[in-house]
């Protein structure tokens, strides 16, 4: 069972390992990511970065498209982070079981503007953000499981 599906840059951080796997009680992180899939630094990383007790499991899109679909991740509580907003998109157009998308931290740039603490994104980002909402995918910030949700539609 997805219990969260959230883009952040950084993927298994503090806030990730320690307040969003208790708060959600997650036993299973899967990182869709093909970045990250060329990375064996960073992989490496992701295996030291996340808690003890949470499962870790790092594949590219369309192998976590392939997963998530064949039910293979149900008896899992499952947390899914992508590091962008174009992973996270092709991801939940290809699994209708993704309603929802948390976004997290999202890295500052020329062609990024910051529409919530920590958010920023470009204008191929809104474009797929506000088809994803669209489709009904409830899409919101909120950086820390304490703070309030903030639906994307308000920011955008």
């Amino acid at each position: 069972m997805i219990k969260l599906v959230r883009v952040d840059h950084r993927l298994i951080h503090g806030q990730v390992a320690f307040a969003w796997t208790k708060a959600i009680d997650t036993d299973c992180i899967l990182i869709a990511s093909d970045d990250l899939m060329k990375d064996t630094l960073k992989m490496s990383m992701m295996k030291l970065a996340k808690p003890s007790d949470v499962k870790l499991v790092m594949k590219n899109i369309d192998d976590s498209i392939v997963a998530l679909n064949s039910g293979v991740t149900d008896t899992y509580k499952l947390m899914i982070l992508c590091e962008s907003i174009s992973d996270v998109y092709k991801l939940a157009k290809s699994v209708p079981t993704i309603t929802a998308i948390n976004l997290g931290g999202m890295k500052n740039g020329e062609d990024r503007k910051q529409i919530a603490h920590a958010v920023n994104v470009s204008s191929q980002d809104i474009e797929l953000l506000n088809d994803l909402c669209a489709h009904g995918v409830y899409v919101y910030a909120q950086l820390i499981p304490d703070d309030a949700e903030i639906n994307i539609n308000k920011l955008l």
